[in-house]
């Protein structure tokens, strides 16, 4: 009597239970190969960042990027940031707006509104007397000739600027004043005016109609109120 030899299943190919029966029973299977694990070349997107909300910049902040955008008469940065300062709003809906957003019969609004693309309701802003100066001197510019777009881009493809390019400016604006860039970004513009008004009011709904927000939960979240308020009441308490 001849005895068959046993089959040993090798540790380091992983065949199923199903697959190796029908092998022993004389089935044709195609074989798999044992592929190595595939890794991703790109490190983590957030490896050696500081992830997490971005702080607002105080109002000293505000005043000495002002101060050295109108210093290096660069006409564009300073009316994108006086517009993202009043504006508030999402990277992605401040390069996309237009000039018709802004201006009627010639002169620039002191009210505007815009369509989030986020929650596709309009929210409305204010345009306060220095942002309403900074971008009629842009408008002024060769480069808005004949554009649709409050900020161009730069290459005939591209209609406006990207929001990575905006995020560029951002770190640029923020560095150029001696602040670390990890802890700021497009939405601390967003939140810069908002975190001021909520201080000296309190009103948590007009923020959030100032945000466009759908829900008030959101609004306290993005402003971080709860723990800002539990801290100023540790502060005022002494034992």
């Amino acid at each position: 009597m001849v005895q068959r030899s046993k089959t040993v299943i090798p540790c380091h190919v992983n065949v199923g239970l199903t697959l190796w029966r029908a092998w022993r029973i004389g089935g044709s299977v195609m074989e798999t190969p044992n592929l190595p694990a595939i890794r991703a070349l790109r490190p983590a997107w957030n490896k050696g960042r500081i992830v997490g909300q971005k702080r607002p910049l105080k109002p000293k902040h505000v005043w000495a990027i002002r101060v050295r955008l109108e210093l290096a008469e660069n006409h564009r940065d300073l009316a994108l940031f006086n517009m993202a300062i009043d504006s508030k709003l999402r990277g992605c809906d401040l390069v996309k707006m237009k000039v018709v957003d802004v201006m009627a019969s010639g002169q620039i609004k002191e009210r505007a509104s815009v369509l989030q693309s986020k929650t596709q309701k309009p929210v409305r802003f204010e345009i306060s007397e220095g942002t309403r100066a900074s971008v009629e001197k842009w408008m002024e510019d060769e480069l808005m000739v004949g554009s649709e777009y409050l900020w161009p881009g730069r290459f005939h493809e591209r209609l406006h600027i990207s929001t990575r390019q905006y995020a560029r400016t951002v770190r640029d604006w923020v560095t150029s004043i001696g602040l670390e860039a990890t802890a700021y970004g497009t939405h601390s513009m967003r939140r810069t005016k908002v975190t001021q008004i909520y201080k000296k009011t309190g009103n948590l709904r007009a923020v959030q109609l100032l945000l466009g927000h759908t829900k008030m939960d959101s609004t306290v979240r993005y402003l971080g109120v709860e723990l800002e308020d539990a801290l100023a009441i540790a502060e005022a308490i002494e034992i």
